[in-house]
């Protein structure tokens, strides 16, 4: 199988370059030609997991605890395999939850070497566990990955551990009393070769958990109602603002992704610059922060999600419409891909599917118009959220909400994909996983 054939495209000259040499070195599978390069590294392989168990297991919080909301607790495995260049991948291995173990001068704590994955899994209503597009989430991990010079891997191999993981645990902390419930997943790799030297980390270390999390998505209660103010059980507050997510747009002293940058790439490096401002943005009874760019403030990402309007063009078409991929500042989120395939399936009559760019005064100009229908974001952990307001240059944009709390679109698409995730739908995109399927 060639890189492109499981890669997103990547920037050209030296990091496409760089990208195509490190699977080359580190996952030769992969690769269409040897290209004079030869390997003999081990790759990532699933079948060589061994397991150990947790002999002191935790209590699974109940739904909407504090510790729920704390988005700390994790359950009781998780799974490690290191990476060294000299070797490649050893063996995963399945083993309780608990620390890691880092040299001070590990790559990760000073060059930014790491990367994640954000999925979830799901109690379906008919008792059944099920991943979401899984295989979408292993190839861009390989994209996020390899942008950074972290080993490259078998995108099947990642879904296999991720699955064994689930195996273990899902049945416990997605107990089938609960139907319509997730856990949220973290495959994570970072650089942990112990030199201080700017380069290539020689060791690695790839791993993923599974997290309590609560639902971002309510309509009625958004996450600003809010993670700063909370009951005195560490509840977020509720708010008596609309409904819908209320965003600050950002201005010109701020950017949080560019052409030619790692936008597109699930890096720690693309969040971290970005917390001061989305903290002051959530002072101030924000949500999230709308990330514009450049001097004509095209419209990029809503905090870590994808954005979509939907209006009605001039000519009187009605278009869902969100920001391109091409020029790298935008991550290919699975939500975001599933929203435009299903919308281009479902509704190709009735809404035209629009990637391109699009600038605040567009849709200024749509709401002053009275063209402009609803809005809302997606990801993994807000899944589908409305939009209700954004603050843009000292003026609040109002967002029609058409049933009161969530747009006619937003709402129909939302419940198309909660069916396919939660067994309501027969779906490809739903991948079952077997509980108590893993033999150690």
């Amino acid at each position: 199988m060639s890189p492109s054939a499981v890669l997103p495209e990547t920037t050209n000259g030296l990091a496409d370059a760089g990208v195509k040499h490190t699977i080359e070195r580190t996952a030769r599978s992969l690769k269409s030609t040897a290209n004079g390069i030869s390997s003999s590294l081990a790759e990532l392989d699933a079948g060589k997991l061994t397991f150990t168990q947790n002999l002191n297991p935790k209590s699974v919080p109940e739904p909407g605890s504090p510790e729920v909301w704390s988005q700390s607790i994790c359950s009781d495995h998780m799974i490690t395999c290191t990476w060294t260049s000299t070797t490649g991948w050893h063996a995963p291995h399945l083993q309780p939850y608990g620390p890691l173990s880092l040299m001070p001068t590990a790559s990760v704590l000073h060059y930014a070497t790491e990367c994640f994955e954000g999925m979830k899994v799901y109690r379906g209503f008919d008792g059944r566990l099920r991943l979401f597009r899984p295989d979408c989430n292993a190839r861009r991990m390989l994209g996020s990955a390899t942008r950074i010079a972290l080993p490259a891997f078998t995108p099947d191999e990642f879904e296999k551990l991720v699955m064994a993981l689930i195996s273990v645990d899902g049945e416990k902390w997605l107990p089938k009393s609960r139907p319509g419930s997730f856990l949220y997943i973290r495959p994570t790799m970072i650089g942990t070769g112990a030199a201080l030297g700017v380069q290539r980390p020689k060791e690695a270390l790839f791993y993923i958990m599974l997290c309590c999390f609560p639902p971002f998505d309510d309509p009625k209660g958004t996450v600003a109602a809010d993670l700063t103010h909370t009951t005195d059980v560490g509840i977020p507050a509720v708010s008596m603002r609309k409904p819908g997510l209320h965003l600050l747009a950002s201005k010109d002293d701020m950017v949080r992704a560019w052409p030619g940058g790692f936008g597109h790439a699930k890096v720690g490096a693309n969040y971290g610059p970005s917390l001061i401002a989305q903290g002051e943005a959530r002072e101030r009874g924000y949500d999230q922060i709308l990330w514009l760019l450049g001097k004509d403030s095209e419209v990029t990402e809503a905090g870590a999600s994808n954005f979509f309007v939907i209006w009605r063009s001039k000519e009187g078409k009605l278009q869902l419409v969100t920001a391109p991929l091409g020029d790298k500042v935008i991550l290919e989120g699975i939500t975001r891909k599933s929203v435009l395939e299903l919308v281009r399936e479902r509704l190709a009559e009735e809404l035209e599917c629009v990637e391109r760019k699009f600038t605040m005064n567009d849709l200024v100009e749509a709401i002053d118009e009275g063209r402009l229908v609803e809005a809302f974001s997606s990801g993994t952990a807000f899944f589908i959220s409305p939009i209700s307001e954004i603050h843009y240059r000292g003026k609040d944009l109002d967002i029609p909400l058409e049933n009161g709390v969530s747009g006619k679109y937003a709402a129909l698409i939302k419940n198309w994909l909660k069916n396919i995730m939660y067994g309501k739908e027969d779906h490809p995109w739903g991948v079952i996983v077997e509980e108590n399927s893993f033999e150690a």
